[in-house]
């Protein structure tokens, strides 16, 4: 098989250097070429497409979310960003997710050698993942005036505490694919908790963003947060994130901990405390990502009684999770994305609707 070709685009000389051997300390991977600025990798681009782009927000002469607006209209290409991590560059990060990059992944911290050692084999599968991810014209985000243009809402009033609660996983692909998902829920939708494999710093950004879409209340995860109707939350980055119960109450903790699955927070960490805490009251979702993770906690949600449900492969921008997990027996329904929500919702609402004829039966309009 031919290597991944890929250019990267960064202004820095030194990032460039580093991502190189990065990259290319993975045989199966070939940086093509580097460029300082947008203008120098347009081309690049001409001369050779590359297989997949690397590309940095913040250049000089022509700005990162505008190149990568130009290339997902002229001609589409896997982009993933590669940012540094501050409140800005978050922000900026999830507007790149909606323009169509594929993934956004930390800037390595030059010069650590615990950084290189934990995250080259995560960066060198995001980039290889993203040489085959199912690119789609990226859906617009239309604005729709309500009363905020007058008066600012307040803080959500939470439902009473649901003992059903919804656990989601997610990975390449996923930012998108879980705005759907959470735009079609109802105000009154059973408790969620989401681990989207998403750096440090940019879940919080992540999570505001949902917050304005959704009807739903969204936020980062935080130790004692409760699990309410109308409530979802997304594990931060790089902290692993579980489910706790007491008595019929249910709860999220952050913690840190190993890496599981190549990965912090682990979907697997999530759906094993599901398992362990909810068990039949719980419905656990696998949807978009490159690699296993999920996979084998999905099983387990399912051993333990749970409704589960897999994103088909058509809408999956990377089918490698969903895939890992129908492999092993542990999807009841597999999906369209646009049906997941009713497949969601139908199975909070029966004791029964575990197998996949019923489960996507009740997806249906």
């Amino acid at each position: 098989m031919n290597p991944v070709r890929v250019l990267i685009v960064d202004d820095s000389a030194v990032v460039r250097q580093a991502l190189s051997a990065l990259l290319e300390s993975d045989p199966e991977i070939q940086v093509a070429g580097a460029a300082a600025d947008p203008y120098i990798a347009a081309v690049r681009i001409r001369e050779e497409v590359p297989d997949v782009i690397v590309l940095d927000v913040e250049m000089p002469r022509m700005d990162g979310l505008t190149f990568l607006e130009a290339i997902m209209t002229q001609h589409p290409i896997p982009v993933v960003i590669c940012s540094t991590l501050s409140g800005k560059g978050s922000q900026t990060a999830i507007r790149a997710l909606e323009l169509g990059a594929v993934e956004v992944i930390a800037k390595p911290r030059l010069g650590t050698d615990a950084f290189f050692r934990e995250s080259r084999d995560f960066f060198c599968s995001v980039v290889k993942s993203a040489a085959s991810a199912h690119l789609r014209p990226v859906r617009p985000i239309e604005p729709a005036l309500s009363a905020d243009a007058v008066l600012a809402r307040g803080s959500r009033a939470m439902a009473e505490t649901t003992d059903r609660v919804v656990l989601i996983g997610a990975s390449t692909g996923g930012t998108e694919a879980l705005r759907v998902l959470l735009m079609a829920m109802p105000p009154d939708a059973p408790g969620i908790v989401i681990v989207q494999h998403m750096p440090e710093k940019f879940t919080a950004a992540f999570a505001d963003r949902l917050d304005g879409l959704c009807a739903i209340s969204v936020k980062e995860a935080e130790t004692g947060d409760a699990v309410l109707r109308g409530r979802a939350l997304i594990a931060p980055g790089n902290f692993h994130t579980l489910l706790k119960r007491s008595g019929a109450r249910y709860s999220v903790e952050v913690r840190d901990g190993p890496l599981v699955c190549r990965h912090r927070p682990s979907v697997d960490v999530l759906f094993r405390s599901g398992a362990r805490y909810a068990g039949r009251n719980s419905v656990g979702v696998l949807m978009t990502g490159m690699g296993n993770d999920g996979a084998q906690g999905l099983l387990e949600l399912k051993q333990a009684g749970a409704a589960t449900i897999a994103q088909d492969e058509a809408t999956s921008v990377v089918f490698g999770m969903p895939q890992a997990a129908i492999k092993l027996g542990a999807a009841g329904a597999v999906l369209p994305l646009d049906a997941i929500a009713k497949g969601v919702l139908a199975a909070c609402c029966s004791t029964t609707l575990h197998r996949s004829e019923d489960l996507y039966a009740a997806s249906k309009p």
